[in-house]
């Protein structure tokens, strides 16, 4: 059996993201929401997937604004 790239790029060898790097992924994106004008407590009762799919599309953001 081999030991070349093939058996050592696994995902299991691939380091996870921890839940501080979300949790900060999470707050630059509010806060992106927050800059293109979207009321802070708005975005403060979104969950990740909203914002997520908020950010997919800022023209329609900036549009209501």
């Amino acid at each position: 059996m081999g030991t070349g790239r093939k058996f050592r790029s696994k995902p299991v060898t691939r380091p996870r993201k921890s839940e501080s790097e979300r949790d900060k992924r999470v707050r630059q994106q509010k806060a992106r929401l927050v800059a293109l004008g979207m009321d802070e407590t708005e975005v403060a009762g979104l969950n990740v997937k909203q914002v997520r799919e908020k950010l997919l599309r800022p023209a329609k953001i900036q549009a209501k604004a």
